[in-house]
Order: C-alpha cells, then sequence, then structure tokens
C-alpha cells in the first residue's frame, strides 16, 4: 500500500508539472483552494482568539519571568549598596577617631569597640559595647566617639561592657567652656531627653551661644583627686542660654558633639602609660 501511494505521487507530481496551466489538475487544485479557502479563513478567524491567549499566557510568563530577575537584580543592588554605605559609614568613623588619637589621646591606650546593645529607655541611656576587661577596660573609663566625649564605662565584663551616656541623668563630669576657660559642670537635663546644662558657671555673661565645651579634666595636684575624663575631650557647643533673674539662674544649653545616636564604633580611653600618670601626679 505504501509503495503504491508513493508511486500514484509521484505520478500525480508527474503529471502536474508535466500539464499547462490550464490542465485539468490544476483546474482540480484551483476547485479545491476555492472550496478549502474560506474554511481555512473562517477557522483562522475562530482559532484567532485561541491563538493570541496562548500568546498572552506565553507573552505573561516571560514577562513575569523578567520582572524576577529586575527583581532580584535590584534586591542584589540594595544589598550592596547597604553595605557600601556601611562601610563608608565605619571608615568615616574610624577615620574621626584618628583624629582624636592625632591629639594625644593614644596616651591612654584606646581599645577600639563596636555598640552591640542600645538602650531603649529615653532617660536611663546606655548601650552595650563588644569589649570588656578581657581587653583592659574598666569601669569608669570615658568613651569618646567621632565628634567627642560619649560616656563613660559603667559596667565591665569579660568581653563586653556597659556604657553610660553623657544623655543619661546619672552622669556628669567637670568642663570648661568658651575662650576663657570658664569652669563648670555638663549634666543632662531633666525631662528633656538629648539635651546637657552646663551649671555651676560662676561668671555666665563670658559664655556665648556657640561656645565650645570640653572636659577639664585634672585641676588637682592630689592623685586621689585625678579625673578619669582626658582634659580637652571636646562635650559639644552651647546652642542657647535661657535668661533668668540672676546669673546663677540662668540655664546653658549644650548639644552634644559627637552623634550618639549613630555612633557604632567608638574607642574606651583606659588607664595611660605608666610615665604619663607619673606626669600627672
Amino acid at each position: 500500500m505504501l509503495v503504491v501511494l508513493v508511486a500514484a505521487s509521484l505520478f500525480l507530481l508527474t503529471a502536474y508539472f508535466g500539464e499547462s496551466s490550464n490542465g485539468s489538475l490544476h483546474a482540480v487544485q484551483r476547485g479545491v483552494v476555492g472550496v478549502l479557502s474560506p474554511i481555512q479563513d473562517g477557522a483562522s478567524r475562530v482559532l484567532k482568539p485561541v491563538r493570541d491567549l496562548f500568546g498572552w499566557f506565553g507573552d505573561t510568563l516571560d514577562a513575569k519571568g523578567q520582572r524576577d530577575d529586575y527583581k532580584r537584580q535590584a534586591d542584589d543592588y540594595r544589598t550592596q549598596l547597604g553595605q557600601a554605605m556601611a562601610q563608608i559609614n565605619q571608615l568615616k568613623q574610624q577615620s574621626q577617631l584618628k583624629s582624636l588619637d592625632d591629639r594625644g589621646l593614644d596616651q591612654y591606650q584606646p581599645v577600639e569597640a563596636r555598640v552591640i546593645v542600645r538602650s531603649p529607655n529615653a532617660f536611663y541611656q546606655r548601650m552595650e559595647i563588644n569589649k570588656g576587661t578581657g581587653d583592659g577596660i574598666h569601669g569608669g573609663d570615658p568613651v569618646v566617639a567621632g565628634g567627642g566625649l560619649v560616656g563613660k564605662v559603667e559596667t565591665a565584663l569579660g568581653s563586653s561592657s556597659v556604657v553610660t551616656l553623657i544623655t543619661d541623668q546619672d552622669f556628669a563630669v567637670g568642663a570648661l567652656a568658651g575662650p576663657s576657660a570658664e569652669p563648670g559642670s555638663i549634666q543632662p537635663a531633666i525631662g528633656a531627653p538629648g539635651d546637657l546644662l552646663l551649671k555651676m558657671v560662676q561668671d555666665t555673661n563670658k559664655i556665648r551661644t556657640g561656645n565650645l565645651v570640653y572636659t577639664a579634666g585634672t585641676v588637682s595636684s592630689r592623685a586621689d583627686l585625678a579625673s578619669r575624663y582626658p582634659p580637652g575631650i571636646v562635650i559639644g557647643k552651647i546652642k542657647r542660654i535661657d535668661p533668668g533673674s540672676g546669673d546663677l539662674d540662668r540655664r546653658i544649653h549644650v548639644k552634644p558633639d559627637a552623634d550618639i545616636t549613630h555612633a557604632d564604633i567608638v574607642q574606651v580611653l583606659t588607664e595611660p602609660h605608666a610615665d604619663l600618670r607619673a606626669s600627672t601626679k
């Protein structure tokens, strides 16, 4: 049967191509085309929505695949950007700490530490760092960041320490302010988290807005009265002076210079070298 069909096909093809365009086989072809062409067109119109629907599904799947690829790329770019910004911020803070060392604080054997926990309490402000007694840190050691004083070590453990911030209500430190180095004491403003007050200033008329406030350091020759804070660490700037009924009633507000809220890297100033301790006695 297969041989017969192949032979018949060859015979018809040979006869078709061998006759003229007006031949009987050409006439049959035109008749068949004339009959089937409307059917083909109708079927094409009927099936077009189906083809379009399948095409739409295909395009939609392709679009979703591309969307997912773009989303993954965008997520990767955001991750890379976040890592780059974190590295830039870390390098910036380390550069600022290096500038503190250049001012002589490296004599106090600074230990660099990273902030691992921040206190959510607005009034008892603490943070925890990842260095402790195993790194030479002890309670009472001052803590500095890029802009200056951050606080002091409250409790030191083997591999971590709790730091009391200068904005905590229990914090206080001796300070000097302005070109005339007016002595006073820095304490947090009660009921105003983040705000510092310069108190016990004898001559408030010499204090102006914008004056720098910095640690006084040791002002006594007695070793038992020596301050744990090195002199000259920036605390902040005078941002506002509220007048009172007298000079002693004035409230001198100080804005901390260190970015306490966003500081991720700090330095703990441990006990100074022996020769430095000897020179302060």
